[in-house]
């Protein structure tokens, strides 16, 4: 990883971090927003930065370059969304990880996509060992990193361009049909 990735993901990372804290300051100002920072861009930074190297890492493993770029237009659109509703929705589409340099088949394309909402769902199921946690800040972190992690798989699933979703069924419906499945049984029971 050179230094202008690095500074794409930490750009993207920050920027989605405080869409995604926009409503602890509506709800308790400057005091909530300075609380929920923290946990955010620790659990959605974390899971984000692991999601992008997955598609990364993978590719490159197919013998791919690989890339992570921010989108500067998605990253403004993140806060401006979260401002205007008060945190309540917030669209984030911070950048992706660019590919190129040989011909990947459709399977080898599915597989580089469906790596980062596994390590979300991953991720997940990590948090959730910490939300059972008898301390009340580690069981807090615990929490929000699971429906962070999960969420981000389930959303990254989506099968609509450009969305990990999109490449996965392509490849094969039974394999985004039982991740999908997944990500939305941990987020909506847990």
């Amino acid at each position: 990883m050179d230094t202008t990735e690095v500074m794409h993901i930490l750009v993207s990372v920050v920027t989605i971090s405080i869409a995604f804290s926009v409503m602890g300051l509506y709800a308790g100002g400057l005091f909530g927003f300075a609380m929920s920072f923290p946990v955010i861009l620790l659990t959605l930074g974390l899971g984000f930065v692991l999601h992008e190297l997955g598609h990364k890492y993978v590719a490159q493993h197919y013998g791919c370059w690989a890339v992570y770029r921010a989108w500067l237009p998605g990253l403004a659109l993140a806060v401006g969304m979260a401002l205007m509703s008060g945190g309540r929705l917030v669209f984030a589409a911070p950048g992706a990880v660019y590919i190129g340099g040989k011909h990947i088949s459709m399977k080898e394309n599915g597989i580089i996509s469906i790596a980062g909402p596994l390590v979300n769902i991953t991720l997940g199921v990590m948090f959730l060992f910490l939300a059972a946690s008898g301390d009340v800040i580690i069981a807090t972190v615990g929490g929000v990193g699971a429906a962070v992690n999960f969420f981000l798989a389930f959303f990254n699933m989506i099968p609509f361009p450009p969305l990990d979703g999109s490449k996965v069924i392509q490849w094969s419906m039974p394999i985004w049909l039982l991740t999908i499945g997944t990500a939305g049984a941990f987020m909506f029971l847990f």
